[in-house]
């Protein structure tokens, strides 16, 4: 297995499994290094082919494509977690594959995960395993009412389901197909934040200042940086999830997200193995983006600096915002002019073809001289594309 290579230089190439909005901003990342990206994924038109440099357009367990990549890139990453484990065993028989595997397969896992966390003597939510209707009569007390989620591909929301007995646990498991899922207690949470670290192959590390994050039916809508957090929890959130990537030795980008409680209580919700949706923001708020970071790393250079130059809040444009007008049921283009007409408001969209309601189309960040500034025009630009809180 190939684990390490020299600096490469611009020019090289590097591979991507996944065609999303993080590959999207991968490549682009790396081209402006001097790279060139090729991106294995089976969608036609997806956001990241559209700017590749190449694209193999197959499945990402289809061995051509996979003989392919490793023939033309020394080095490999994914855009999201849950590429199959096969193809990364695969290409790190022939090229260097960051993250590696076995911390992929962790990430995918929930329950897996969160015996991880437990081991690195981080706490998580109350929980247990739901693999069987068995599993659910002997369910622990203390964990209802909670959320019932599937173990493995659930995101954004997706695969989720609030219980409130253990009838609704019965029935939700059974509406997720009878696949291995994970029983969470619900818990009264005063914030949610996440932090987003690059560790090198080297064991090098640097961290991105803290988000708050707000989500709204399940997905992420607004972060904003910095947290607004006392310093030692934001100190707390940044060593625990150095020592995460430390223990997965990883190596890559990685985010862990976390809630609070009330009681100054500091929990792990989940890991994402990957760029992440809550750090979009340091493309304009930071010395380096998190996916410059992810180029650096994938071609064995130095990290590059993660101070912040100024606050900034990040808010994500749904497909929702196609259909802000409610009328004929049609998408209609929003007005970007209402973005753009802010000097301090950066638009990136991500050249998806069709809109809809809760997909994710794009994101919009807006710095500040205070992050109450950025806030107040975040929610201008919000309430001018109709896309607010309801």
């Amino acid at each position: 297995m190939k684990n390490s290579h020299g600096p490469l230089p611009p020019g090289a190439w590097l591979g991507l499994l996944g065609g999303g909005q993080l590959g999207r901003m991968f490549c682009m990342a790396a081209q402006s290094l001097g790279f060139r990206v090729c991106v294995l994924d089976p969608a036609e038109d997806g956001p990241a082919a559209s700017v590749a440099d190449r694209h193999i357009r197959t499945d990402y367990l289809n061995a051509g494509g996979l003989a392919e990549l490793a023939a033309l890139c020394v080095a490999a990453t994914t855009e999201f977690e849950n590429v199959p484990a096969e193809a990364l065993e695969y290409l790190a028989q022939h090229c260097i594959v960051c993250p590696g595997a076995t911390a992929v397969a962790i990430a995918q896992d929930r329950n897996a995960e969160k015996a991880f966390v437990e081991g690195c003597e981080i706490e998580v939510a109350p929980h247990a395993p739901v693999r069987s209707l068995a599993d659910i009569d002997a369910l622990p007390d203390g964990l209802l009412p909670g959320i019932l989620k599937v173990a493995r591909l659930g995101y954004d929301g997706k695969g989720q389901a609030r219980v409130a007995d253990l009838g609704a646990v019965r029935a939700a498991f059974e509406r997720f197909g009878g696949v291995e899922c994970i029983l969470e207690r619900a818990l009264d949470l005063h914030a949610e934040i996440s932090v987003v670290v690059a560790r090198g192959a080297d064991g090098e590390t640097a961290a991105y200042p803290v988000a708050e994050n707000i989500h709204r039916n399940g997905i992420l809508a607004v972060s904003s940086v910095p947290a607004r957090v006392d310093p030692e929890t934001a100190l707390r959130a940044t060593a625990a999830t150095v020592r995460i990537a430390h223990a997965l030795d990883y190596v890559g980008v990685l985010c862990v997200e976390f809630f609070l409680l009330a009681d100054g209580t500091m929990l792990v919700n989940e890991i994402a193995p990957r760029p992440h949706n809550s750090g979009h923001y340091t493309i304009d708020a930071c010395v380096s983006s998190q996916f410059e970071q992810q180029a650096r790393v994938l071609a064995g250079w130095p990290l590059a600096g993660t101070q912040q130059h100024e606050p900034a809040v990040m808010l994500n444009i749904l497909g929702d915002a196609w259909f802000a007008g409610g009328d004929t049921g049609s998408p209609v283009e929003p007005d970007w002019l209402k973005v753009v007409r802010h000097p301090r408001a950066k638009l990136h969209l991500y050249g998806k073809r069709e809109a809809r309601p809760g997909r994710k189309m794009g994101h919009v960040t807006v710095l500040g001289d205070s992050l109450e500034m950025a806030l107040g025009l975040m929610q201008r630009i919000e309430a001018d594309l109709g896309i607010g809180p309801s």
